[in-house]
C-alpha cells in the first residue's frame, strides 16, 4: 500500500447500511478516511465523517475522479436474490469500477465474493453467474487483490441467525431439511471485517475462503439455538426437495425469509468451510452471540449452557 501523508483513504462501495458496512465502517473509521458510495444515507457515517457520494454503483461513471487518491477499494455491494435484470447491471458497474481501478492504479483491490456453490448454482442463478463474472474480472486485472469467500455470517441485525432464533422464539419450532448432517461455520460479521483489514494491508494476491473457529453439523447448531432459548429442540422435518418447493413458494409470494438456492447451497453441503488463519487474536465463537440474542428475545436473563 503506497505511503499517505495523512491516514490512509478507503473506498467502500455498497456503503455502510448493510451488515457488512457497518461492520467495515467499525474497524476502519478510527484510521482510515473513508469515502462511501451507495444510494441512500446510512446511519453512523456521519458521526465517523464519511465523504457519503449518493450514487447507484450500477449507473455510475466517475469512477476516475472517485478513485483519485484512494489506497484500497473494499467492494460489498450485491444483492440477495433477483433476476438477470438485476445483476446486469450492477456487474457492470463494478466492471467499470474494476477497470477504472486498474487504469489509476489503485493499489489494493479488496472483494467480497460468496463460496463455491453447487453446478447447477454457478451455471444458471443469475446471483452466482453474474458475481462470478465480477470475480473473474477482477483475476483477470493486474491489480493487487483479494476475493474472500465468507460463509454465514452473524452479528446484530443479521438476516439468518437472527432470524432463525426469531422463529424459534415464537413459534417454539424450527423447519429441518433432511437430516441436518450438513454443515456451517459460523463467522462474526466483525471478525470478517478484521479480516479485510488484514488482508488491505497484505500485498499477497488471492482468493481465501473464510470460515468461523467451528465446524457444526446444521443439526447440532439449531439444538445449540434451542438450548440457549430454554427451549426444547422440536423440528417440522422437510425432505430435500420439499424444503426446496418450500422455498420456491415462499419466493414466488414475495417473501426474503429463505431462497430456493440458499437451500439448495446447504443442503450440498459446501459452507463447512475451514477457519480463517492469520488473526492476531482468535475467531469469535458464534455461541455467546447466540446466548445474547436469546436474553434479548426472551427479555430477561437466560441462562448460558455450560
Amino acid at each position: 500500500m503506497r505511503p499517505s501523508e495523512d491516514r490512509p483513504r478507503l473506498l467502500l462501495v455498497g456503503g455502510a447500511g448493510g451488515l457488512v458496512g457497518r461492520a467495515i465502517l467499525a474497524e476502519f473509521a478510527p484510521s482510515w478516511k473513508i469515502r462511501s458510495i451507495h444510494r441512500h444515507p446510512a446511519p453512523g457515517e456521519a458521526a465517523a465523517q464519511v465523504e457519503w457520494i449518493p450514487a447507484d454503483v450500477a449507473t455510475f461513471a466517475d469512477w476516475p475522479r472517485t478513485l483519485r487518491d484512494v489506497d484500497l477499494v473494499v467492494n460489498v455491494a450485491w444483492y440477495r436474490f433477483g433476476s438477470k435484470r438485476r445483476f446486469a447491471p450492477l456487474a457492470e458497474g463494478l466492471l467499470r469500477l474494476i477497470a477504472s481501478s486498474q487504469e489509476v492504479g489503485v493499489p489494493r483491490f479488496v472483494h467480497i465474493s460468496v463460496p463455491p456453490a453447487t453446478a447447477s448454482i454457478e451455471s444458471s442463478l443469475p446471483y452466482m453467474t453474474y458475481k462470478r463474472k465480477v470475480d473473474h474480472a477482477l483475476e483477470a486485472t493486474e491489480l493487487s487483490y483479494a476475493i474472500l469467500r465468507p460463509t454465514m455470517l452473524f452479528g446484530p441485525r443479521d438476516k439468518l441467525v437472527t432470524v432463525m432464533l426469531r422463529t424459534m422464539a415464537r413459534y417454539h419450532a424450527f423447519p429441518m431439511f433432511g437430516d441436518g448432517d450438513y454443515h456451517l461455520s459460523p463467522i462474526a460479521v466483525s471478525d470478517l471485517a478484521r479480516v479485510i483489514l488484514k488482508e488491505a494491508k497484505s500485498g499477497e494476491t488471492h482468493t481465501v475462503l473464510v470460515g468461523g473457529p467451528t465446524r457444526w453439523k446444521y443439526r447440532a447448531l439449531t439444538d445449540e439455538m434451542f438450548e440457549r432459548l430454554g427451549l426444547p429442540a422440536r423440528y417440522l422435518r422437510l425432505s430435500p426437495r420439499g424444503a426446496i418447493r418450500l422455498a420456491r413458494f415462499l419466493e414466488t409470494v414475495g417473501s426474503s425469509l429463505l431462497y430456493a438456492y440458499e437451500v439448495e447451497w446447504l443442503l450440498a453441503d459446501l459452507l463447512g468451510l475451514p477457519p480463517y488463519e492469520g488473526l492476531t487474536t482468535p475467531l469469535e465463537p458464534v455461541e455467546p452471540f447466540l446466548s445474547a440474542e436469546a436474553r434479548r428475545l426472551r427479555g430477561r436473563k437466560a441462562p448460558i449452557p455450560s
